[in-house]
């Protein structure tokens, strides 16, 4: 039994994590923190990491059945968010140097930071429609004997903690990079990591509408 539902923790993390991907989500999360001070990026952290370990649980236990009350496919998912992921690369890549911007200096109080902690830096940002899909699919996949969904609830659990911890450390140590690279590094990192936003919005979006497509009677 032990090893049957470490197989199933193993299954679910290696399913989600490099959709999540806290790490290379990192650079974003910075770029998009880079007025606030330590102890508040901290703060948010914590924040976005419950944030996602509650979408992920509710996204695999329930998802499927919230989609189907309201008449919304997997799809069509994928394409909302992948236009909200566009739209957030799009203006992270317009968006002027450091030295130029006219938030530089502001001082962000923990209320201001809290409000962005859901949308957009949990949702589409950490935990976005793929992993969404991903997770709904593995719940929707799931027995539905009370046995095997009280097990699958505990592996849904217990990988989401991982997942979640994955985050924290990641997003809260994320301006250890800033140190390491200076400031025309960080620069660099963020256009880059908002160009591969971009590209990461798109390939969503395709995703989704390619399944639209596909499901149209010939």
């Amino acid at each position: 039994m032990f090893i049957q539902v470490a197989k199933s923790i193993l299954l679910f993390v290696s399913a989600l994590f490099p959709i999540v991907d806290p790490i290379g989500g990192s650079p974003v999360f910075l770029s998009l923190t880079l007025n606030y001070d330590a102890s508040t990026r901290r703060l948010l952290a914590r924040r976005i990491a419950v944030n996602s370990f509650i979408l992920l649980i509710a996204s695999f236990t329930i998802g499927s059945h919230v989609l189907s009350f309201f008449g919304i496919s997997l799809p069509v998912v994928q394409v909302g968010g992948g236009m909200i992921v566009l739209a957030t690369g799009w203006g992270l890549l317009m968006q002027q140097n450091g030295n130029d911007r006219g938030a530089v200096g502001r001082t962000v109080n923990t209320t201001d930071a809290l409000h962005d902690a859901f949308y957009p830096l949990t949702l589409p940002l950490t935990v976005g429609p793929g992993s969404i899909s991903v997770a709904i699919t593995l719940g929707a996949n799931e027995p539905h004997t009370l046995g095997a969904s009280l097990l699958s609830i505990l592996v849904a659990v217990t990988g989401s903690v991982f997942l979640s911890a994955t985050i924290y450390l990641c997003y809260a140590f994320a301006d250890r990079l800033a140190v390491v690279v200076g400031p025309t590094g960080t620069n660099v990192i963020v256009k880059l990591t908002s160009f591969l936003l971009v590209c990461i919005g798109v390939q969503i979006m395709w995703n989704g509408v390619g399944q639209l497509i596909r499901s149209l009677p010939h």
